[in-house]
């Protein structure tokens, strides 16, 4: 289905001198550059400088026989919430712009370079990572390699991560996900997205949206690809086989996840489970209440909320003109909130996590659609606010499902080549990321046309 190189296809290409880590860059860096193609929307900064020093470095040190990580030499990009020494972080607003470099890296940062990773730059987002959508009115927005005549969107609010990927400017793209910022633009771009259980992946200097639900992962062409990552970004290197699928047990909710989907999700989710049924997987129609109770439970605002408010209310009081109307809005929403009711969130939520974990105990994993619609375009949301709304909710709605459920996620590619990108989403409880990942090869393979 995806004809987009893999990691490990990369790195027999270095192996076998086929590739040098400089020409992978200078490959990578001149799609980014190139004036004709989506890079100057896809990048907050294209370090062209320090990407070929870390190549000039990964072939000494391979040439001397180092290699030391799978990533070895291969082209990162890293989204603009990521702290990288002498950068400014600006999470793709206007108002960061003036703020002063970060003065170390990101634990994160420091694992890719560590792993010889050759980061070529930072890519754009929503500001401030705050809509699954991936619209930016400061830098414009990156468009979907599906239909680019068109001009859809790419999903957010890891949206310049996705088109890094998709166009070769970067063979693995690391962004956060906090209600679903990984896996909504890896779905509607054709590519592989992981959200692990949060406490797996450092946040230390990662500018925060929610501190209790964001997490850090990987977008890619496969779920190997993402295998490999995770390890390099958690320190958990697994060798994971492709588990079985005949007896699998997966549940696909009865509430919620499967409504309103447009007839080409629907085509491709129900194709989707004819293979699994064909290939010996128990798919079974779970009830979960609990997930009509978000409404009730979010009635005065979200933990996204209450703590986006919390980090922005003294900027937003100085610069909030320079702020998206539509990401100010969302923060604004906090404001509402006191600290009761953000406590009570907070325990309602430990209350929610331990009924559903109940309710999932007896399965391999959750099954859905990651979102429930194609892409639109970006025009057709740029100047209507209804539109915009009504889509960033349906794109967000199932995916955060899981990040309240503190669980972990593969959105993986279902469409047959040719279609307008959709995505099989697999989710587990938290700690369940192994089972999930290992499930996941196996369903790629099923599912590759």
């Amino acid at each position: 289905m995806n004809t987009l190189p893999t990691l490990a296809r990369l790195a027999s290409d270095l192996a076998e001198g086929r590739a040098s880590a400089r020409s992978l860059a200078e490959a990578a860096l001149a799609r980014a550059e190139d004036a004709a193609g989506e890079g100057a929307r896809t990048f907050t900064l294209i370090d062209r400088p320090r990407a070929l020093a870390l190549a000039a470095a990964s072939d000494a040190l391979r040439k001397a026989g180092i290699v030391r990580s799978p990533l070895e030499g291969l082209p990162v990009s890293v989204k603009d919430v990521f702290d990288v020494a002498g950068q400014v972080t600006t999470a793709g607003s206007a108002v960061l712009a003036d703020a002063p470099p970060a003065a170390c890296n990101a634990p994160v940062i420091d694992r890719l370079l560590a792993a010889g990773a050759v980061i070529v730059g930072r890519t754009s987002m929503t500001e401030f990572a705050f809509s699954g959508l991936g619209l930016n009115p400061h830098r414009g927005t990156p468009r979907n390699p599906w239909d680019r005549a068109t001009g859809r969107i790419p999903g957010g609010s890891s949206s310049g991560a996705a088109v890094s990927v998709t166009d070769g400017m970067a063979a693995l793209a690391i962004g956060t996900d906090t209600g679903g910022s990984v896996r909504i633009p890896s779905a509607l771009c054709g590519l592989t997205g992981f959200k692990p259980t949060q406490r797996r992946v450092s946040r230390q200097g990662v500018l925060p949206l929610s501190a209790s639900l964001d997490s850090v992962g990987p977008l890619a062409a496969s779920v190997q690809c993402c295998i490999t990552a995770d390890g390099v970004l958690s320190g958990q290197t697994w060798q994971l086989q492709p588990r079985p699928l005949a007896g699998a047990r997966l549940a696909c909710p009865a509430e919620i996840a499967l409504d309103d989907m447009d007839a080409h999700v629907a085509a491709a989710f129900d194709r989707a489970l004819e293979r699994l049924h064909s290939a010996g997987a128990r798919v079974t129609r779970l009830p979960l209440p609990e997930w009509r109770e978000l409404a009730a439970l979010h009635a005065k605002g979200t933990l996204s909320n209450a703590e986006a408010w919390a980090w922005h209310r003294q900027r937003l009081a100085a610069q909030g003109a320079a702020y998206d109307p539509r990401v100010r809005a969302r923060i604004e929403v906090g404001r509402q909130m006191d600290c009761a009711d953000y406590i009570d969130l907070l325990a309602a939520r430990r209350c929610w996590i331990a009924q559903v974990e109940q309710r999932l105990a007896a399965f391999d994993a959750l099954l859905m659609p990651t979102v429930p619609i194609a892409a639109p375009a970006i025009a057709s949301l740029q100047t209507d606010d209804a539109a915009y709304w009504r889509a960033n909710a349906l794109m967000l709605r199932n995916t955060s499902l899981i990040n309240f459920l503190d669980g972990c996620a593969l959105s993986l590619p279902m469409h047959p080549p040719g279609e307008a990108p959709a995505a099989l989403m697999l989710a587990g409880c938290a700690g369940t990321d192994a089972r999930v990942l290992a499930l996941g090869l196996a369903v790629q393979a099923l599912l590759d046309w």
